[in-house]
């Protein structure tokens, strides 16, 4: 194997790790906290503790990528991770595992951030979309691999804890037989204040491709953090859920390198459309179907196998639409997006499962996928991009 397909490789199992401990963490600490007598809102806020890691490391990530390069970045993200997992079963405590969720947010994003942009500058724009969709695709298994740890609770709740860390610690090490990159060097400041500038520059003509990010973490986190929660209190029992959830991250794993090579013959706006517009209805099936098991497994699986690549596509969507000199910023501003849809999810899910009935956290998810498509449908690209980012260097 040459070192591209090494570095490939490495860099997908990585994130299909992350996918792994992220996968598992959601459900089982909403698991834990309901089974103490935690409310449903205090517990989705708690959700939000590795989104807001995400969102306040940010507009600082930048700058210490193209000092350092992709590999160090990832080592440290990776270390963060795996210590804050040791930890948990250290101190049960409300507050103390919501600073090791913003931790690990925040060496996620770093882990992430890196992988996710060295994967777009090394990929041509004919296998953009493949390769995105693989990431995907691996994040996708570690995901759906995930929840299934939640079983483990009954029996003692450090154990998930002390596994995915080891798991972590395994993947992390493939790390090191990395030869280190840099960046696209750009000729403006890479201080924060020029990491702002490009996230102007980037808003202004890649704004749409940041949606599909934020509808995908603000779905993820509100299933993972909020259902768990809310099919407790309907009276679907946790083995239950264990196979629910999995089916929505299977369905993303059937259909992502399909939708990846889709994106790259008919374009990406066209399939973004295509797959919110199929969430939309899969959602609200579920509402409608909010009391047969069977019934949420289909949708849960038609679900995952239309939005559960709107991460990825978007992220190829932005590659497309920026030059790689803001790819950085343009990976971040992914980020931060998907980090403000994490965080929303879960305390909208909350509020909706405390206060309202029947199939609204469901149609709440829906209305979001609808808000999309239409962003996407009055979205113009603006040709000007190019001209404009040359006539700064």
């Amino acid at each position: 194997m040459n070192q591209s397909s090494l570095r490939f490789w490495i860099l997908v199992t990585i994130v299909g790790i992350s996918g792994f401990s992220q996968g598992m963490l959601l459900p089982l600490i909403a698991i834990i906290f309901e089974n103490d007598g935690v409310s449903s809102s205090m517990n989705g806020l708690h959700a939000t503790g590795l989104y807001i890691g995400i969102l306040l490391a940010s507009p600082l990530m930048e700058a210490p990528l193209r000092k350092m390069g992709y590999k160090p970045l990832i080592l440290i993200g990776g270390a963060m991770v795996i210590s804050a997992l040791l930890l948990f079963p250290v101190w049960k405590s409300f507050w103390f595992w919501f600073v090791l969720r913003l931790l690990i947010g925040i060496g996620d994003h770093m882990l992430h951030f890196a992988t996710q942009t060295w994967i777009t500058a090394f990929s041509p724009a004919h296998k953009r979309g493949r390769n995105i969709s693989l990431y995907g695709l691996f994040f996708g298994l570690g995901f759906a691999i995930g929840p299934l740890m939640t079983r483990f609770v009954e029996w003692n709740e450090a154990v998930p804890f002390i596994v995915s860390s080891i798991i972590s610690l395994f993947a992390w090490g493939t790390v090191f037989l990395l030869k280190n990159e840099f960046p696209e060097r750009d000729i403006e400041t890479s201080s924060f204040l020029g990491t702002l500038v490009r996230f102007k520059k980037v808003c202004q003509y890649a704004w749409v491709a940041f949606l599909p990010p934020f509808g995908y973490g603000f779905l993820e986190a509100s299933l993972n953090g909020n259902f768990p929660v809310y099919a407790l209190r309907s009276g679907i029992n946790v083995e239950s859920v264990s196979i629910l959830l999995p089916a929505f991250a299977f369905g993303s794993i059937i259909f992502q390198l399909p939708l990846g090579h889709m994106s790259d013959k008919f374009g990406r706006k066209n399939i973004l459309l295509f797959v919110m517009l199929s969430g939309f209805v899969c959602f609200t099936g579920a509402g409608l179907l909010q009391d047969s098991v069977l019934g949420l497994f289909i949708c849960f699986l038609l679900a995952g196998m239309m939005v559960g690549s709107t991460f990825s596509l978007g992220i190829s969507y932005m590659a497309d639409l920026l030059p790689k000199n803001l790819l950085p910023a343009g990976n971040l501003m992914c980020g931060i997006f998907f980090s403000f849809g994490s965080i929303s999810g879960p305390f909208v899910g909350g509020i909706v499962i405390q206060y309202f009935s029947g199939g609204s956290f469901f149609y709440m998810i829906s209305c979001m996928l609808l808000l999309i498509f239409f962003a996407l449908t009055v979205f113009r690209q603006k040709t000007t991009v190019y001209e404009n980012i040359s006539t700064t260097k």
